[in-house]
């Protein structure tokens, strides 16, 4: 695949987190993927019981569950062995390598400080096909489409460094990241809060988290005794997370679902 790299420049993103408001999320998926995307919608998930979720339930979803992203401040020890484990994996030559054809999901590593809420965001967007090719979610010439259409054929190293570059996704990005209601933090704070994304393979059905600082996307499936229903399986992972790797001393988090609302189809 040929690239262009006229739009590029290195240190494109501003280094500001996004806050967890589902107001900004969805702003920002509707203009990285264009129309398409229009029928997706980012709502807080007020509930880790399926059975509160589901229609008819006291804080049912108002549409088809896609995807669950989740920010929730880590303690140190779980933090710590995140780094580990992908340096541990590299130096044993196990770090992740897939790409295009090769990956179960499409899979970016963050190397762009304090973005992980948009990786969370880019993760689930982009798997709502098979590697996001041919995405009923995602305008061919959308600053996604574009990203993807490029990064797919590449290896995981060089993907990363495209996106850090890739100034029509990073000029979107710097718009959201400034908006909301908390104290804007900036590239040199310390920023309290991980964001991680689940949604289901397109080509196994398998529930992933992905998450740009581990060693490529992680397969819970067998975790999940096969439990596919993201509904059902991706709550399950994420009240495993919060009960295990949650900061004692700052132990919060937030969920965002993003969901399809079907009556946005024709429109």
């Amino acid at each position: 695949t040929t690239m262009s790299f006229s739009e590029n420049s290195p240190a494109q993103f501003c280094g500001i987190p996004l806050e967890s408001d589902p107001t900004i999320f969805t702003d920002l998926m509707h203009a990285l993927c264009g129309v398409r995307s229009h029928p997706l919608t980012c709502v807080d998930l007020l509930s880790l019981d399926p059975d509160d979720l589901v229609p008819g339930g006291p804080l049912a979803l108002p549409g088809k569950l896609r995807g669950i992203i989740l920010v929730y401040n880590t303690n140190p020890a779980y933090e710590s062995s995140i780094d580990y484990e992908r340096e541990k994996a590299r130096d044993a030559g196990r770090g992740y390598a897939g790409r295009g054809s090769d990956e179960p999901m499409l899979w970016v590593e963050q190397i762009v400080p304090h973005a992980c809420g948009f990786f969370a965001l880019m993760h689930i967007v982009s798997n709502l096909s098979r590697l996001g090719v041919d995405s009923p979610y995602i305008d061919p010439d959308s600053p996604m489409g574009k990203f993807i259409a490029s990064a797919l054929p590449m290896s995981p190293p060089d993907r990363a460094s495209f996106l850090e570059s890739f100034s029509p996704i990073a000029a979107l990005y710097n718009d959201c990241a400034p908006l909301g209601t908390s104290q804007v933090l900036h590239a040199d704070d310390v920023v309290p809060g991980h964001y991680a994304a689940f949604i289901p393979s397109q080509l196994d059905g398998h529930i992933y988290e992905m998450d740009g600082g581990k060693n490529g996307p992680v397969d819970h499936d067998e975790w999940l005794d096969g439990e596919r229903d993201i509904l059902i399986g991706g709550t399950r992972v994420v009240k495993e997370i919060v009960k295990n790797h949650l900061d004692p001393e700052n132990a919060h988090f937030h969920a965002l679902a993003v969901v399809e609302m079907e009556s946005r189809r024709e429109q």
